[in-house]
């Protein structure tokens, strides 16, 4: 591999798009943050999840393989990756380290917004030490001597300890003992996300990881408003609702959660479209409108209609696309996304059917965003 492989380059593509990364030798396009949010963090608009790699629920693949298709993506400008499940970061810190050895070295290198995740709080107080150590325990895990992005989960809302660990984190940020490059949450509600940003102060917390599409539109209804007050943006996943939202599926019927060949993020996304957003035909009319607008732009794919909504949100930083990594891959239409944007009839036509479903009240049959995982 060449430095001219790697070589990126800013350009506007016109005035409704931010600057965008290009790899200049693959025709691919990566929004970006805008560099002006809090500890300047600049990544692409799509990340690669890898919670795939949790389970071989999902399929399974060889290591060399897994570790080739990271490769693939990183090539096609898909540069941050978002790891912690099962051996996900032990991978990815293996990969990282693989290309940190080229010669010449590269001009970047992936970027990882790997994750602490509290599910039962210590039986005594969050120290500093503490903290210190977990922090390093992503490093180790990593492979890395800093962390790009740590994010943190929080089981139980009822022990409030999580405000000491965002506090240390803060300090340890600020005063550089640990090279952290920015700090932000995973499923928060609405409530909690206030709670800390006013805590530790707005600006300290950067994004807030929660599940987000068509079809669960929760984020709309209080999140958005404190994200824009604390100057935090969405990571969001689930945005194709386990592939549900795809031409696979158009003019399918029904699939069974239990007899059909379905993945476990699936028979999740399933059960909130059948039970909870208002049923499989409604759906159909929402993948129809959603294959009208990609064939209005030139044959763009449901998926890449469905990212774009998600993307074209204000408040939105990016969407985490699961990737079965050796199993299944969708590079090439992923990178389509960022080839046009939403206009107001496209708007109009979708809104059209999210007015027929119930997705406004899920925060009410659901609860806040991340309730649905305690």
């Amino acid at each position: 591999m060449s430095n001219a492989d790697f070589e990126t380059v800013s350009v506007v593509v016109d005035d409704e798009f931010d600057s965008e990364l290009i790899p200049r030798r693959l025709n691919s396009v990566s929004d970006l943050i805008p560099p002006t949010l809090p500890s300047n963090v600049v990544v692409p608009r799509i990340w690669i999840g890898l919670w795939q790699l949790s389970s071989p629920a999902w399929g399974t693949a060889p290591v060399s393989k897994i570790r080739a298709e990271m490769n693939r993506h990183f090539l096609r400008g898909f540069t941050t990756f978002a790891d912690h499940y099962g051996s996900a970061e032990i991978l990815f810190g293996k990969f990282r380290q693989s290309l940190a050895q080229n010669q010449p070295p590269l001009p970047t290198l992936p970027l990882c917004a790997t994750k602490w995740c509290i599910f039962r709080a210590l039986p005594v107080p969050y120290t500093r030490k503490i903290v210190e150590e977990a922090v390093r325990e992503r490093m180790a895990r990593t492979l890395s001597d800093s962390i790009d992005i740590l994010q943190i989960h929080w089981q139980a809302y009822d022990d409030p300890s999580y405000l000491a660990v965002f506090r240390h984190l803060v300090d340890i940020k600020r005063q550089g003992q640990l090279p952290i490059g920015a700090l932000g949450l995973v499923n928060f509600d609405t409530r909690r996300v206030d709670e800390i940003c006013t805590t530790v102060g707005t600006g300290e917390i950067v994004s807030n990881q929660v599940q987000f599409s068509l079809i669960d539109v929760r984020p709309l209804y209080g999140m958005a408003e404190i994200c824009l007050k604390h100057g935090v943006k969405l990571l969001t996943y689930g945005t194709l609702c386990g592939g549900f939202l795809s031409d696979k599926w158009l003019d399918q019927p029904q699939p069974d959660a239990y007899r059909d060949a379905i993945t476990p993020s699936q028979r999740k996304y399933l059960d909130v479209i059948l039970n909870a957003w208002g049923g499989w035909d409604l759906f159909q009319s929402l993948l129809s409108v959603l294959r009208m607008i990609g064939d209005r732009h030139g044959g763009l794919s449901i998926a890449n209609v469905a990212t774009r909504w998600v993307l074209d949100q204000p408040f939105v930083a990016a969407v985490i696309v699961g990737a079965r990594l050796g199993v299944a891959e969708h590079r090439d239409d992923n990178a389509r996304v960022f080839s046009f944007r939403l206009n107001q009839d496209d708007m109009k036509s979708i809104s059209a059917v999210l007015a027929r479903s119930n997705g406004r009240f899920l925060i009410r049959t659901m609860g806040d965003c991340g309730a649905e995982y305690r």
